[in-house]
């Protein structure tokens, strides 16, 4: 099981969410790149990077910090956020990202992840975030009125090889990842999952480890907030 610790960037800062909402953010005092340095010290190998400023504008806002963090700690970055051009995935991939993720660009344009896969084999991760069973696009604005398995039907060949499954509901509340919903997702896909959102103990993990095809799972604010030790948690990264 592979974890990812999370960095969510605004303002150059590292904010949380509750529930994908700007209005109803945490800031944190430490800064991204010293954030990622303290999950290097605890020895961890991953790192999901979300850029909020970038998910608001579709630029790569923060591309100077991931860069930063890519070629002093030596993580394997996954990194969403906004990303709507070709020419976006190139600069994070030309950075030494491990994976780019398309959201909402991809619900709204499957030829655009497709394409993209091609152009880019091994570096897609799709990113599927959904409330009540139905895609959720433009940073959780919109509800596609799709259904998130009905969708993923569809595009499981294209050839992304990750999936972040995000349960809407669940983000930044610290009550438990949907488990249920997950598992549905993962038996359907191509491609290993990540599970994402909700995440609140160490019995999250322990339980995450018990599905098939889940790849690991992310981790945010439960770090954050001091709910999970990253000493225990760095323990069960694998």
């Amino acid at each position: 099981m592979k974890i990812f610790p999370a960095i969510d960037i605004k303002d150059k800062k590292c904010v949380r969410l509750i529930k994908g909402d700007f209005d109803n953010k945490t800031e944190y005092q430490i800064s991204p790149i010293d954030q990622a340095s303290k999950y290097k010290d605890h020895g961890f190998k991953n790192l999901h990077i979300v850029d909020l400023d970038g998910a608001l504008t579709g630029e790569t806002s923060n591309i100077d910090i991931i860069k930063e963090i890519v070629s002093k700690f030596d993580f394997k970055v996954e990194v969403g956020g906004g990303v709507r051009k070709f020419e976006s995935i190139k600069q994070y991939t030309d950075v030494g990202v491990e994976k780019v993720i398309l959201g909402s660009v991809a619900i709204k344009d499957k030829n655009f992840l497709k394409e993209a896969c091609e152009k880019f084999p091994n570096k897609i991760a799709l990113g599927l975030d959904a409330k009540d069973g139905y895609l959720s696009v433009s940073g959780w604005k919109e509800n596609s009125n799709l259904l998130t398995l009905d969708y993923l039907k569809d595009v499981n060949d294209y050839g992304a090889t990750r999936l972040i499954y995000t349960d809407i509901n669940r983000d930044g509340m610290k009550q438990s990842p949907n488990f249920e919903e997950t598992s549905k997702i993962a038996d359907l896909s191509n491609c290993p999952v990540i599970i994402s959102g909700g995440v609140s103990s160490i019995d999250d993990i322990k339980k995450a480890k018990s599905f098939k095809n889940i790849e690991g799972i992310i981790v945010g604010k439960a770090i954050y907030d001091g709910d999970i030790n990253l000493e225990e948690l760095a323990k069960e990264d694998a």
